[in-house]
């Protein structure tokens, strides 16, 4: 092997491994939520999925009757 290809391959492996040990680092410092944290996040996700209910709902009510002139002119 050419030493362009040893480099390269060399330089890949020091990725993996930099990589690993970030991940390594990040998992040891996650922790799991507690009740508060956990009662903070769930609702920030509820009150999402109902604002992009709610856009979603609005959008089809706007284009229900746009479709309908648009197919009835034919």
């Amino acid at each position: 092997m050419s030493q362009e290809t040893l480099n390269g391959i060399n330089g890949i492996l020091q990725d993996v491994q930099s990589f690993g040990q970030e991940s390594y680092r990040f998992m040891r410092k996650c922790t799991k939520p507690d009740k508060r944290e956990y009662i903070k996040i769930a609702t920030s996700c509820a009150i999402g999925f109902a604002v992009m209910g709610a856009v979603g709902y609005f959008i089809k009510l706007v284009f229900i009757p746009i479709n309908n002139i648009i197919l009835s002119a034919n």
